[in-house]
């Protein structure tokens, strides 16, 4: 008989208020992905591949604890994953000096906990947002901040950048580092301006790219993936793109916060964030998408660029262009 594997719960860092407690997570089979640096070709592919053919706990009883004592209590959906959304007053006297509520997760059900060699307590996070910021980034990940091909013929760049590149291999776009620090701090000198990365990854692998932003000193956020589709899938395509949903929800829940979208212009950014931009006109302060050095894309935006007048919009060719322009809109000193 095969010896069942240990189970983990994987929790996403999140965003919320100081009345709205969101947390998101997935229960799953410990496939004991290994994130050491300097790692060969073989050991990164194998990574990868415990990473997406993932095995996840369905239906299954779980427990969250608040720093203050405070439990809740629910059940992972048919993909394991899980979906606290609670009124809760008072949440930032919980939060440390950058905003962030932690919590503790384990698994409630007792013919789970069975199988749970020495850990059922996994740690989790929620931003809540400065009243102090001076605005909010939403970044894209694939081609805006981390080079990965999407752009490519048949994205065959995607294939090699993910599959055999460990995440400590990844190389940063030239500047973005050093342009999102600024875009942090703003003109308060002191990073208070909240970052959200939004990308069109599964969930599957957001260890790997929050071990990638955190290797490389990006400010810290949420990041908000979406679910691994399969060609086998049977549950209703969403209505809305993903980038979209993600980016409407934070305009919904943050009503007087504004916000500075980042993306590039390998695929749907510029038809995503102008589109928004035209519905929030005056929540949207600019829009930067960094060339993918596509001719035919180039062209393309170029041409929504030159039509769109709602909003500030540069198209960036490096990131010391980006950063004289948000100098020069009164958004960093």
């Amino acid at each position: 008989m095969f010896k069942k594997k240990t189970l983990r719960i994987n929790t996403y860092e999140g965003y919320g208020t100081d009345t709205n407690f969101h947390a998101k997570g997935r229960a799953l089979e410990d496939e004991n992905v290994n994130f050491d640096s300097n790692q060969n070709i073989y050991k990164t592919l194998k990574n990868i591949y415990k990473q997406l053919e993932s095995d996840e706990i369905p239906n299954t009883l779980i427990e969250l604890k608040l720093s203050n004592g405070k439990t809740f209590e629910t059940t992972t959906d048919s993909e394991g994953y899980y979906h606290f959304n609670l009124a809760i007053p008072n949440l930032t006297t919980l939060t440390d000096d950058k905003g962030w509520v932690s919590y503790i997760i384990n698994y409630k059900a007792n013919d789970i906990r069975k199988q749970i060699s020495n850990q059922n307590t996994f740690s989790g996070k929620m931003l809540i947002p400065s009243n102090d910021a001076q605005f909010a980034i939403i970044s894209d990940i694939d081609d805006t901040i981390l080079h990965t091909g999407v752009a490519s013929t048949l994205k065959w760049r995607v294939a090699v950048n993910t599959l055999f590149k460990n995440y400590d291999k990844r190389m940063p776009v030239e500047g973005t580092v050093d342009f999102y620090k600024k875009l942090q701090i703003g003109t308060k000198k002191k990073p208070i301006n909240p970052f959200f990365y939004v990308s069109n990854s599964p969930w599957n692998l957001y260890d790997y790219l929050g071990a990638f932003l955190e290797k490389n000193h990006f400010p810290k956020g949420p990041i908000l993936l979406r679910d691994f589709r399969t060609p086998f899938d049977k549950t209703p395509k969403p209505k809305e793109s993903h980038k979209r949903s993600e980016i409407i929800n934070l305009l919904t829940l943050y009503p007087n916060l504004n916000f500075i979208l980042i993306g590039d212009s390998g695929e749907k950014d510029a038809d995503i964030y102008t589109k928004i931009a035209e519905e929030y006109p005056d929540r949207i302060l600019a829009i930067y998408l960094r060339d993918v050095n596509h001719s035919k894309k180039e062209k393309r935006i170029k041409k929504i660029i030159q039509s769109f007048k709602t909003t500030p919009i540069l198209l960036v060719h490096n990131s010391n262009e980006a950063i004289q322009h948000v100098k020069e809109h009164g958004f960093i000193n």
